[in-house]
Formats: structure tokens, sequence, C-alpha cells
């Protein structure tokens, strides 16, 4: 009994006492959660012709002859690798939240946040939304956010703190 009130005790203390970059952020390096509302995540997945520079990229995924390469919670880059001497930055899909993707066939399957999205490639649409099916998307320093939510809003990436707080 007494170990397990050590241990418990030992467990508040160690824990409670880490500084937390999400009330006052005095260091470079932190990341801050971006929220997203539960109706705008659920009509954020979207095709967009012409294709952006990657800026933060992730995974990559290859189905001859496109490449998909992840933007960190941001969406998917549609790459043509037709001629691989010449590959064209199609299109990009946006997808909030997204950190990874799988395909079967025509169907490109996406993280939107905690939603799974089954996305018809070849239709360009939305076919299928599971809620609530994955977690929350991790911070890149693997950060947990304890921090109040607000209210039917869902977690859907990170953003970098870099301002420094002078207190």
């Amino acid at each position: 009994m007494i170990k397990k009130i050590t241990v418990a005790v030992s467990a508040l203390l160690l824990f409670g006492s880490a500084s937390s970059p999400y009330g006052n952020r005095p260091w470079d390096g932190a990341y801050s959660p971006v929220f997203i509302e539960r109706s705008e995540l659920e009509r954020s997945v979207s095709y967009r012709d012409g294709g952006r520079s990657p800026v933060n990229p992730g995974k990559i995924y290859y189905r001859a002859p496109y490449i998909f390469i992840n933007e960190r919670y941001r969406g998917i880059h549609v790459i043509n690798n037709s001629d691989p001497s010449h590959p064209v930055n199609e299109g990009f899909i946006v997808a909030p939240g997204c950190t990874d993707m799988a395909m079967k066939g025509d169907i490109l399957y996406i993280d939107n946040a905690v939603d799974l999205v089954a996305f018809d490639f070849a239709a360009k649409t939305v076919t299928e939304r599971i809620r609530n099916v994955l977690p929350e998307p991790a911070a890149p320093d693997k950060s947990v956010y304890y921090g109040s939510r607000p209210r039917d809003f869902v977690l859907a990436g990170w953003e970098k703190v870099t301002a420094r707080n002078p207190e």
C-alpha cells in the first residue's frame, strides 16, 4: 500500500513540476496546438489543382504514376511521376491534421485529425468519413496537450512557437 502511494506521489511530483509549453512559453522550440472547429474539419478535405512546394514534408507513398508526399498537419502533395526525369507537381489534397496515408485501388485513406477519410482520387472527392477513430496528432517533440479545449473543436496539428516570452 505504501509502495503504491509513494509511486503515485512521485508521479505527481515528476509530472506536476515539469514546465508546460502551453502556459507561458519562455523558450523557443515548443509547439502550440492548432484547433479546428468540428464542422469545418468535416468539410475540409478537398483537392486543389496546381501544386505547391512542400514546407514540412512527412511520409511518402508511391502508386504509379503518382507520388504522394504528406505535408504534416496540412495535407498531401500529388506529384505525377509519369516521366521520372520531369515530375509534375499536379495538386494538393487539403486535409488538416494529416500525417499519414494509404491507398487501395483509387481510394486514398487519409487521417484528417481524429477522423479516417476515404478519398476517391479518381473522382477527387470524399466517399466516407469515420469520426473519432484515430488518436490526436502528436506534437513533433512528442509533448502532450493537457490544456482546456474549445467546445466543438478538434486538435488538428501543431505549430512551432518561435517568439520568446521575456518574463
